[in-house]
């Protein structure tokens, strides 16, 4: 007979749940038995959270295997195309600093669950779309509402998330949008060929419904609240995340985070640096497509799994890169922990880019632009980390403010690849430029410093 003791004692360094037993045999002598479960809780919201990234870019790169398609119903040119794909860059730019600052006033748990819903309502209403400006319409809508999504995961990876895995879990997260976009490359096209294309955005519409009620029942803001959680993990989240100074008010907290954005090198230099790096990586979710499919005579299929590639490799770029930060992090160098795997990877995209554009064959265009993206997805883990260093509980407005200039750059990548390719007749134009922005990003790296908090009233707080 095994009687259950439910005493559970938590190594949170490795993160192991240990749950004893006790044996009675038929000698009535009692034995413990241990039972070890690997995950501890707070990375079943890692799961989710990935799990929400991937739906992210499912819903995101949809419209670019549905391009051809969209065209030919609502008889639109290449540029009117490249509108499309930016009006969704352009209001996903401007809602990131609010969707942040939503996230930081109302908390991650009703702010993802709303903005999930509000985006998934748009995936549905691109089906409705029967003319350029409806679509326009839908799709600027449909990139506000994502907006909040990174900043909302930010302000949870603050709140949940101790200091020497935030790399790791902000590698995850990012991997997630990668690993959606390759799988949905090959599969849209299965589904826009067997459905139609209105009807595939109408069940990714019910996918989102589905996440945003999970999450919500699931989800708490702070460990403190969650009734799911051990005792001992609860204890070793709040002694191990990031910790602040108990002297400051919200409605201080606020002002001065305000003012201290728009005058910090560390601000700026992460706004540069992601402008640069969304630059190259919106060109993998809008024109690598369909300028492989059309410059090498691919079907819709070859196009896709050539396309998947490189998306497959951005997300081990940001695998490695978020084991580097930690690793580096781990050996008491925190500034190089940022600067050094974010300065490999923009070396490595600028590489690659220039690569893939002088490629002959198909095969050796996506190798060379999966090294690109490798670089670039490199740059993820230790931007979003440092997002998190400096903005502390203000984390959602800080990375939403990055994040907007980033997606700036991707407002620009939709429209500048058409545009140069029809003012110049070739596609290099729009390579070396990216390559060039690549490596002023790494000079940019220079000038940002992870330890000094944007609240100045925060700065003697415990690192």
């Amino acid at each position: 007979m095994i009687i259950r003791d439910y005493a559970i004692v938590l190594d949170g360094s490795v993160g192991h749940h240990i749950a004893w037993f006790i044996d009675v045999g038929t000698n009535g002598a009692p034995t413990l038995i241990a039972e070890t479960r690997i995950m501890p809780m707070r990375w079943f919201i890692v799961l989710t959270t990935f799990l929400l990234s991937v739906l992210l870019y499912v819903d995101r790169v949809c419209i670019s295997v549905a391009k051809d398609s969209v065209a030919a119903d609502l008889q639109l040119s290449p540029t009117q195309i490249g509108w499309v794909f930016s009006a969704f860059a352009l209001g996903y730019a401007l809602m990131q600093t609010p969707g942040g600052w939503l996230a930081d006033r109302l908390g991650p748990r009703r702010v993802l669950a709303l903005i999930v819903v509000a985006w998934s309502s748009c995936t549905g209403l691109t089906a409705a779309a029967n003319s350029y400006a409806s679509m326009l319409a839908v799709r600027f809508l449909f990139g506000a509402g994502e907006a909040g999504a990174f900043p909302g995961m930010s302000r949870a990876v603050y709140s949940w998330i101790p200091m020497n895995e935030r790399g790791r879990v902000q590698a995850i997260n990012f991997s997630g949008s990668r690993i959606g976009a390759a799988l949905t490359l090959p599969l849209i096209s299965w589904l826009i060929l067997s459905w139609g294309w209105r009807a595939t955005f109408v069940v990714l519409m019910v996918i989102g419904f589905v996440w945003s009620a999970i999450w919500f029942a699931f989800f708490r803001d702070d460990p403190k609240d969650a009734p799911w959680l051990s005792d001992q993990e609860r204890e070793h989240i709040l002694k191990t995340r990031q910790q602040l100074s108990e002297i400051k008010s919200e409605s201080s907290a606020e002002s001065t985070s305000s003012r201290s954005v728009f005058t910090s090198r560390t601000m700026w230099a992460l706004c540069g640096q992601y402008f640069a790096s969304n630059f190259v990586f919106f060109f993998a979710l809008t024109w690598f497509f369909p300028q492989l499919k059309e410059r090498y005579g691919l079907s819709g299929m070859e196009a896709a799994l050539f396309s998947a590639l490189p998306l497959m490799c951005g997300a081990l770029g940001c695998w490695t890169s978020g084991w580097l930060v930690d690793r580096i992090y781990n050996s008491g160098r925190w500034v190089l922990s940022r600067r050094i795997p974010a300065m490999i990877g923009f070396t490595l995209a600028a590489i690659g880019i220039v690569g893939s554009s002088h490629a002959t064959t198909p095969l050796s265009s996506s190798v060379w632009f999966s090294l690109c993206i490798f670089g670039a997805d490199m740059t993820l883990p230790p931007s979003w980390s440092t997002c998190v260093d400096v903005g502390r509980r203000r984390a959602g407005v800080i990375s939403g403010t990055m994040n907007m200039a980033g997606n700036i750059g991707s407002f620009i990548t939709s429209l500048a690849f058409p545009y140069l390719l029809q003012w110049t007749g070739s596609p290099l134009p729009y390579f070396y430029v990216a390559a060039g922005l690549n490596f002023l990003a790494i000079g940019l790296w220079m000038l940002a410093d992870p330890t000094k908090s944007l609240d100045l009233q925060d700065e003697g707080a415990s690192q």
